[in-house]
């Protein structure tokens, strides 16, 4: 495992993590996956990397919960030494309007795709910046274009969330700039994921949405992953502090 490098997947079960996860193997990468509840999907997603001759580590845990981020590096740490992380773990929450939206769901979605995102990369400047005695490395954060678009009458509590973890790129990757870190995000526009069935409760939403993307299609997770990888890759070594939108032109 030493030769290859290793990459922390947070939310690597399902969906983007899980073409990231993939993605990351074939080009090279030992990946840790973590998951939140849905262990069976995190081993199909383990296996699948173990295909492409990698190895794979599944870590449960709640990225909403710093001891569990905690003990998520932890296992890392025991599994080698760290490369890069994507912040990609997250949710929606039901669409709805906001002023119909329960103050309980609002919290428990800014501490998953906000603290929660902020606590992983705290974690990960401290294992790979030079300053911590790291060889630096890259993390990527799974933004989305909702940031920008606001979301107005399904979630704008995401969109908010979501632009927050913009500006923890900008801020962050600045941050260490000088440090052999650099951070960027990937802004995902309309994706063919689970996510809009089991979070958002609107499964008609990719269909609903798909006249008004100027390339007239729903984008796919490895097209995501793609995205992703070149930005942790040498080919991004001149790039840090930007957002990639990656979103047939909405």
């Amino acid at each position: 495992m030493a030769d290859r490098p290793i990459v922390l997947v947070t939310g690597g079960g399902r969906g983007i993590g899980a073409a990231v996860a993939v993605l990351a193997a074939r080009r090279g990468h030992d990946v840790v996956i973590n998951y939140r509840s849905d262990a069976a999907a995190a081993e199909r997603t383990a296996a699948a990397v173990r295909a492409e001759g990698a190895h794979a580590l599944t870590v449960r845990g709640d990225v909403a919960r710093e001891e569990d981020i905690e003990a998520l590096f932890a296992a890392t740490d025991g599994f080698g030494p760290l490369a890069h992380v994507v912040n990609n773990a997250g949710a929606t929450g039901r669409s709805g309007r906001l002023d119909a939206t329960s103050p309980a769901l609002i919290r428990e979605i800014i501490d998953l795709n906000v603290t929660g995102a902020i606590l992983v990369a705290r974690l990960a400047v401290q294992r790979l910046s030079t300053r911590h005695g790291g060889k630096g490395g890259s993390i990527v954060n799974i933004s989305s274009a909702a940031a920008n678009l606001g979301s107005p009458g399904e979630y704008v509590w995401y969109a908010a969330s979501k632009a927050a973890i913009d500006g923890l790129t900008h801020g962050l990757g600045r941050e260490v700039a000088a440090e052999g870190v650099r951070v960027n995000a990937v802004q995902p526009g309309m994706v063919d994921t689970e996510i809009h069935a089991l979070n958002t409760g609107d499964p008609g939403r990719v269909e609903r949405i798909r006249p008004s993307i100027p390339m007239q299609r729903i984008g796919s997770a490895d097209e995501i992953a793609e995205a992703v990888l070149f930005l942790m890759s040498p080919a991004a070594s001149y790039i840090t502090a930007t957002i990639l939108r990656v979103s047939g032109g909405r």
